[in-house]
C-alpha cells in the first residue's frame, strides 16, 4: 500500500483515483470544486485536501489529471502547487494531455528539487477510466516509471514507457492524429451508405469483421447511425488536443494536412452547439445537409 495524492477529479480523474483506493492505496484527493472532493471521499474513503500543496505533503506518489497546460502549471509550480511541498524522492505522474514542452520543463524542475516527474497521458476515454482499462503512454526516467507502473496498472491495462520526458505526450499526439482521421473516414462511410439507402447497422456488422474494423466502428458506429453523441470524449477536448498536435507539428516540421482540416470540422461542430458532444459527432456535419 502506498501513500498517494490525486489532483483533479473530472470524468477521468474521479474513477482513476477510485481504482487506486479500491486497490488498497491511501489516497488524498484535491479538486478545485471541493464538493467533488467531498463526493469522492464519501464514496471511496481517504481524505480531501484544500490545495495541491496540502495534498502532496508526505506522499510517495502524486498523480494528476486536469485540463490543459495552464492547469498543470497551477497545480505543480503555482503558489499552492504540489511542487512546493513534495519530499525528495516523491514521484509525480501527470495524466493530463498537455504539451511535450511543458513535460520537459516540469521534469527539469522536479529533478532540480530532488523528486521525479513522469508525463503519462491516457487513452480510452471515460469508459476506459471507469473500467480500469486505460492505455497509459509515459515519458521520463526508467527507475521512477518502474516504481509507479504498478499503481498505474490499477486503472491501465497497457502502461508503457515510450522514452524520455515529453515522449508520452508526443505518443498521445500520434494517438489523436490517428483517431481524428479515422473518425472522419468512418463518418463519411456511414453517411455515404445512408445516402445510398443501405441498412448501415447491417453493413457495419459485416465490415467490422474485415480490414475496416476499428474501436471507433465497434463502439460508436451504431450511435453515429442514430445521431447520438451524448457520451465519450468531448469535441471541446479534442480541439484542445489537436491544437497541441498542430503546434508541435509546426515545431518539428511534420505535415498534418488532414489533421488541420479535421480540426476545422470540429470547430464547425462547436459552432453548431456540439462542443460537449462526443467526437463521433463529425458525422453531424455531413448528415445535416
Amino acid at each position: 500500500m502506498a501513500k498517494v495524492a490525486f489532483l483533479g477529479l473530472g470524468v477521468m480523474g474521479f474513477p482513476m483515483a477510485g481504482h487506486l483506493a479500491a486497490n488498497g492505496h491511501e489516497v488524498t484527493v484535491f479538486n478545485r470544486n471541493q464538493a467533488k472532493s467531498a463526493e469522492w471521499v464519501k464514496i471511496h474513503g481517504g481524505k480531501a485536501a484544500a490545495t495541491p500543496k496540502a495534498a502532496a505533503v508526505d506522499q510517495e506518489f502524486v498523480f494528476s489529471c486536469v485540463g490543459d497546460d495552464p492547469d498543470v502549471l497551477e497545480i505543480t509550480v503555482g503558489k499552492d502547487g504540489a511542487f512546493q511541498s513534495m519530499s525528495k524522492g516523491t514521484i509525480f505522474v501527470d495524466h493530463t494531455t498537455a504539451s511535450a514542452d511543458l513535460a520537459r520543463q516540469l521534469s527539469k524542475e522536479a529533478a532540480s528539487a530532488g523528486f521525479n516527474f513522469l508525463d503519462g497521458p491516457v487513452s480510452g476515454g471515460q469508459a476506459g477510466a471507469e473500467n480500469g482499462v486505460l492505455t497509459v503512454m509515459c515519458g521520463g526516467e526508467v527507475a521512477p516509471f518502474e516504481l509507479a507502473k504498478p499503481l498505474m496498472e490499477c486503472y491501465g491495462r497497457a502502461v508503457t514507457l515510450i522514452g524520455e520526458a515529453g515522449a508520452g505526450q508526443l505518443a498521445k499526439m500520434v494517438n489523436q492524429i490517428c483517431i481524428a482521421g479515422l473518425v472522419q473516414g468512418l463518418s463519411e462511410g456511414i453517411n455515404f451508405g445512408m445516402k445510398a439507402g443501405l441498412d448501415m447497422n447491417l453493413v457495419l456488422g459485416v465490415i467490422s469483421k474485415g480490414a475496416a474494423q476499428s474501436w471507433q466502428m465497434e463502439n460508436r458506429g451504431s450511435t453515429m447511425v442514430q445521431g447520438k453523441f451524448d457520451f465519450g470524449f468531448a469535441v471541446d477536448w479534442m480541439r484542445k488536443d489537436l491544437r497541441i498536435v498542430l503546434q508541435e507539428g509546426e515545431r518539428n516540421g511534420a505535415r498534418l494536412p488532414a489533421t488541420a482540416l479535421i480540426d476545422q470540422f470540429y470547430k464547425n461542430v462547436q459552432q453548431d452547439g456540439g462542443g460537449r458532444w462526443d467526437t463521433s459527432s463529425l458525422i453531424h456535419l455531413l448528415s445535416k445537409n
